[in-house]
């Protein structure tokens, strides 16, 4: 159960811009991790594994951009109050 309070969170953000600021954390954050994982599968010479860590690593790259194109588009807009 979520702390709403009038459409926003205890921090005062919009749930909108609270939860892409989320996924823009997450998917960068991932990202960051996959890194690791795709250096460890180098290091043993697993190209395959490397290729998908890469692939998925693309993926929260991209949905990170998608996060923080769409935060962007919210912040301009004035506040409906």
């Amino acid at each position: 159960m979520s702390n709403i309070n009038n459409g926003e969170r205890v921090t005062g953000s919009s749930d909108e811009h609270y939860d892409l600021i989320s996924v823009l954390y997450h998917s960068l954050e991932g990202a960051a991790t996959y890194e690791i994982y795709i250096q460890d599968a180098e290091e043993r010479g697993d190209s395959e594994l490397s290729e998908f860590l890469q692939e998925i690593q693309e993926q929260e790259c991209q949905r990170a951009e998608r996060a923080k194109e769409m935060l962007a588009r919210r912040l301009a807009q004035p506040a409906l109050r």
